[in-house]
């Protein structure tokens, strides 16, 4: 297999160990042995591939971001949607398999709680908030004055946000997911209908 090839595969299988160290140990006791074992590869390659722990994480929590991107690209490019299409895919995008999955919660979480002490990831959590927003106000201009557009993106992306935790928290994480969606949805709609020139 070609060195980039390889180099590529490797960075995969930390982050994906890192996921699940992550889900099962928590962050404060995931370590480079705990990500290596689990991977395993050498933990020598941690520092190689990611400067250590810290750069690993901060790659892992990009990889849940670019997640989030991809899933919305795959679900609106080279097709003809509607702003109120758009915005339900905005929905989808942030409930995928991967996003709900036990590892991807856990480490989520994780994430959320550490940012508020380490700066690299608050710096990645304001992108992906500002993200966020900034796709839910494009779709929601298109349907109503400019500042009532971006109030409803800063209630939808609040809205999104509090179903996926409240979610992520539930007892029973899988059928809470899906009724978050079809809320979230649904508060789409009763916005739109509220405020929408179309």
């Amino acid at each position: 297999m070609p060195r980039p090839v390889m180099k590529t595969v490797r960075q995969q299988q930390l982050i994906d160990a890192t996921l699940v160290s992550v889900a099962r140990h928590g962050l404060h006791h995931t370590t480079i042995n705990t990500i290596s074992g689990l991977a395993g590869l050498s933990s020598g390659l941690i520092s190689h591939y990611f400067g250590g722990k810290q750069g690993l994480i901060e790659a892992t929590f990009k990889y849940l971001l670019d997640e989030l991107k991809h899933a919305l690209l795959s679900r609106i490019l080279g097709k003809n949607l509607s702003p109120a299409e758009r915005l339900s895919m905005i929905v989808e995008s942030n409930f995928t398999e991967l996003q709900r999955s036990t590892a991807a919660t856990k480490t989520w979480l994780s994430f959320w709680s550490q940012a508020v002490h380490e700066p690299g990831l608050a710096r990645l959590q304001h992108i992906n908030n500002q993200r966020l927003y900034s796709n839910l106000a494009f779709s929601f201009k298109q349907l109503m004055a400019e500042s009532d557009a971006v109030n409803c993106a800063k209630q939808t992306a609040a809205m999104i946000d509090g179903f996926w935790l409240r979610s992520a928290l539930g007892s029973e994480p899988e059928q809470e997911f899906e009724e978050a969606q079809i809320l979230c949805k649904a508060f789409i709609e009763a916005v739109i209908m509220q405020y929408g020139e179309n």
